[in-house]
């Protein structure tokens, strides 16, 4: 939560600079305004928003919750206070819903077309920077699982970590002693020899990395026979039309960086009664 209430503090300075010039000749008395969903999609930045408006004091109560549907004319929520409090937190508290429930519906179309298939989606570090804390709740919100949420998560050996191994079970070996015994080591592999190596390593997740659906199934029954300890995460150039085929290979998990960096912002305003 503290992070959120610096977030917010953020975000509001950063739209009123040395102040709103409306801000001193805003007539007086108290006004209401309504925000109105103009768009199709899932609804997240709720809890954002209401931070933003105990921040600015002013009364706001909303109709819909983080993770609604929402249609065109949905009333999203009520604002009451003064003109110049109002008007100048307008677009900072629009931006907020706008922008996570961009990403709310990407993950929620993403989630509906493996739901029954047991397999997780997960999102990405692929974040816009400062944004990564808010990206990530948008997701959830959508119905996304989070990966990582920094380096110090969990132990990722993408390609460009691997050139710089020489010997990846002696790396593992000397990894376990200094991170922390409940971390897990993930490795990313392109060919099916390198999934090989990594389970032999002591991989606990071995993501597939662009790697084809019937070239997947053929490490999902390498794993099976082999390693039925180790998660599998599929990766790499998923999109709407082809993650329901990926989910059927047999994965643990499939992550999408398109969950976050792809999403449009839905179209909300706010109008004054």
């Amino acid at each position: 939560m503290i992070n959120i209430r610096k977030f917010v503090k953020q975000a509001i300075v950063e739209d009123n600079g040395r102040g709103d010039l409306f801000f001193d000749i805003a007539p007086k008395g108290r006004f209401t305004a309504r925000a109105i969903c103009k768009d199709e999609g899932i609804l997240a930045g709720v809890k954002y928003a209401r931070i933003l408006a105990r921040t600015e004091k002013f009364d706001c109560r909303f109709l819909k919750r983080d993770g609604d549907e929402l249609k065109k004319g949905d009333i999203i929520a009520e604002l009451e206070g003064k003109a110049s409090i109002l008007l100048s937190s307008e677009r900072t508290f629009l931006n907020m819903l706008q922008h996570a429930s961009g990403i709310a519906t990407m993950a929620n179309k993403y989630a509906k077309l493996i739901e029954d298939t047991g397999v997780a989606l997960l999102d990405t570090r692929k974040t816009r920077p400062q944004l990564r804390d808010f990206e990530k709740y948008a997701s959830r919100v959508g119905g996304a699982i989070n990966h990582r949420l920094g380096l110090d998560d969990c132990l990722m050996l993408k390609d460009t970590h691997l050139k710089t191994i020489p010997d990846l079970k002696e790396f593992v070996k000397i990894a376990r002693k200094r991170i922390s015994w409940v971390t897990k080591i993930e490795i990313e592999c392109e060919t099916f020899d390198q999934v090989k190596l990594a389970m032999d390593a002591g991989a606990d997740i071995v993501m597939c990395d662009n790697m084809s659906v019937e070239e997947i199934k053929a490490v999902v029954s390498f794993r099976n026979e082999n390693y039925p300890h180790v998660l599998l995460e599929a990766s790499g150039n998923i999109n709407l039309d082809t993650i329901r085929d990926y989910a059927s290979s047999g994965v643990d998990a499939i992550s999408s960086g398109s969950i976050i960096h792809q999403a449009t912002w839905l179209d909300f305003s706010m109008k004054f009664d």
